[in-house]
């Protein structure tokens, strides 16, 4: 298990962390995402097969922007 963290643009409240957390955890082998407006980041515990790359499409397709992957 490996920590990633994401830069995230766009998040403003609790219902955008949500959003990004729910992105996030549908990518296979994620264990646990966490996202913080405040940091403007999330943090994602995955197994070595997940890519930032997957992470940053889910990011993107929840609708916020990373510079991630």
């Amino acid at each position: 298990m490996r920590t990633i963290r994401l830069p995230i643009e766009g998040m403003t409240c609790a219902g955008c962390e949500t959003a990004v957390v729910r992105a996030l955890t549908r990518v296979p082998g994620v264990a646990r995402a966490r996202a913080s407006a405040a940091k403007k980041e999330a943090e994602v515990d995955a197994d070595g097969a997940v890519l930032p790359e997957a992470l940053a499409g889910a990011v993107r397709a929840a609708g916020f922007t990373t510079s991630a992957g």
